[in-house]
């Protein structure tokens, strides 16, 4: 259910805020359930899990990386650190998540962040005429496209699985 922006959680209002600031006009939506995963997500909304830009944050070259993959992949770590040219990618602590974010795990929006983040898009997230991204709590989500997506977070777009 979208709710009014001044009635968002005060994560998701930087998040709308953001958006609005990017000329997104995507509503964040209040989901009844957690929806702390791609597949949670993707069956609040009745869509496909491929249609979730699942929000992940890594940890490479001592910085945050955020990595807005498909709902439908795993990112290939290794992979990903040879097509980007940077060292060990890794999972990022739970405290790491939150520092770099100011959003906890599972709730994670490509945008609001306290500082701008380095992210890498994935390339498949494309298919989608629209896609679905966290809106900073694991009960929000809003929509966007792909061209958007990767407007909003100046990401690379590169094959992440």
């Amino acid at each position: 259910m979208s709710v009014p922006p001044e009635n968002l959680h005060p994560r998701s209002r930087l998040v709308h805020d953001a958006l609005r600031a990017a000329g997104i006009l995507g509503e964040i939506v209040v989901l009844p359930d957690a929806a702390s995963t791609a597949a949670l997500a993707a069956a609040a909304l009745g869509i496909e899990v491929g249609a979730i830009a699942n929000s992940l944050v890594f940890w490479s070259d001592d910085e945050p990386l955020l990595v807005m993959t498909s709902g439908a992949h795993r990112v290939d770590t290794a992979a990903l650190a040879e097509r980007l040219g940077r060292g060990r990618i890794s999972r990022a602590s739970v405290e790491q998540v939150r520092e770099a974010t100011g959003q906890a795990i599972g709730g994670v929006a490509p945008t609001g962040h306290p500082a701008p983040i380095v992210t890498v898009v994935d390339e498949d997230l494309a298919a989608f005429d629209q896609i679905w991204a966290a809106g900073g709590t694991p009960h929000t989500v809003f929509p966007l496209t792909y061209d958007e997506l990767v407007r909003l977070t100046g990401g690379t777009v590169a094959k992440v699985d």
